[in-house]
């Protein structure tokens, strides 16, 4: 048996590149979605049901500012999420937070979760190109000299 009978296939001839493949046009070759930041700041979500808590703490979980947990207890925790495990019931799963105040790490689990706020400012919120080049052109329209752009304070 031939390679070409075995199924191999010459990359190199002109036979390997499909007739109806379009190789000059990189966008029709690779099509990746785009990504939709959503504006979490000062969102409470509605915690009905067990869907409700996992998507919400999936968002907390990528969620670029503090959120503040409070317990079925009553007591509350702002803070920074940084992990979160999943299981197969609410019991099984678990929240981890850099408390605000202090430099230890909490974990929660998600059976003990009466509600969840995104109460910190979303750090990353605005920093695109676009928006710098907003601030740049701004800033050169007012006739500024220095041109060069500084982070803002996180608090």
């Amino acid at each position: 048996m031939t390679g070409k009978e075995g199924g191999h296939i010459d990359h190199a001839s002109a036979e390997a590149i499909p007739p109806h493949a379009n190789v000059m046009n990189p966008d029709a070759l690779e099509v990746a979605p785009g990504t939709a930041h959503e504006r979490l700041e000062g969102w409470i979500p509605e915690l009905a049901s067990e869907e409700e808590l996992r998507v919400a703490l999936e968002k907390a979980f990528d969620y670029r500012g503090d959120v503040t947990v409070t317990r079925k207890d009553g007591s509350k925790i702002e803070g920074y999420l940084f992990d979160r495990r999943t299981g197969a019931s609410l019991k099984e799963s678990v929240v981890r937070l850099y408390p605000k105040n202090s430099g230890e790490k909490v974990s929660i689990s998600y059976a003990e979760i009466g509600a969840l706020v995104f109460s910190g400012r979303d750090t990353a919120a605005g920093k695109s190109w676009e928006a710098w080049m907003k601030k740049y052109a701004e800033k050169k329209a007012a006739g500024e000299k220095d041109l060069s752009l500084h982070p803002e304070p996180l608090e």
